[in-house]
């Protein structure tokens, strides 16, 4: 008898509105593909930069957690400023994005095991969830005004936030991927 396979989408419990709980269940998805996908590398994997100024994997999967903890902090829970170091131990910058031209990766990550770099991102879903719980469906439409470093104003929804932060992790998941090929090809690893 063939093998049957499911592919399920588990809607977490607890959530004040059923909207916010699928789109956690989503990004949850995501993230576990992205542990599946990035699990067993190894320290020099996730170091390996393939040319001065090119992110390396360990630089994405620490900016993902970084990227989440400020963006729930300030599109979620609509905070004035985020806390980043108490979600996930490292300051905003730490990630090296962007490096300049010629820049290598941040010291703060060489040597990590990929086993510390899926801990970030646990800490970061783990905060996300928390806060997410709490928000309503009439939430999800609130905006939230932000005076951005160079002056600009940026005006967003919730909703979109919650959006944003499955896309920018998919987006970099596709990056670490294509990072995992390139390595293999050029290391024959």
């Amino acid at each position: 008898m063939p093998a049957i396979l499911e592919t399920l989408l588990e809607i977490p419990a607890g959530f004040a509105s059923a909207t916010v709980a699928r789109c956690l269940a989503e990004l949850d998805d995501q993230s576990r593909r992205l542990i599946e996908a990035t699990r067993g590398m190894t320290v020099e994997e996730l170091g390996w930069q393939p040319a001065p100024g090119t992110n390396t994997i360990g630089m994405l999967l620490a900016h993902i957690a970084v990227a989440e903890a400020h963006m729930t902090d300030v599109g979620l829970a609509r905070l004035e400023h985020s806390d980043v170091p108490a979600v996930v131990g490292l300051r905003p910058d730490d990630d090296g994005l962007p490096l300049p031209a010629d820049g290598a990766p941040p010291e703060i990550l060489a040597g990590r095991s990929i086993d510390w770099f899926h801990g970030l991102l646990e800490k970061a879903r783990a905060h996300t969830h928390l806060v997410a719980r709490r928000l309503s469906d009439a939430d999800l439409q609130r905006l939230v005004t932000r005076r951005r470093a160079d002056g600009t104003t940026r005006v967003f929804s919730v909703d979109w936030m919650l959006y944003h932060l499955l896309e920018h992790e998919a987006g970099h998941f596709g990056q670490i991927l294509l990072l995992r090929h390139l390595h293999r090809a050029r290391t024959g690893a």
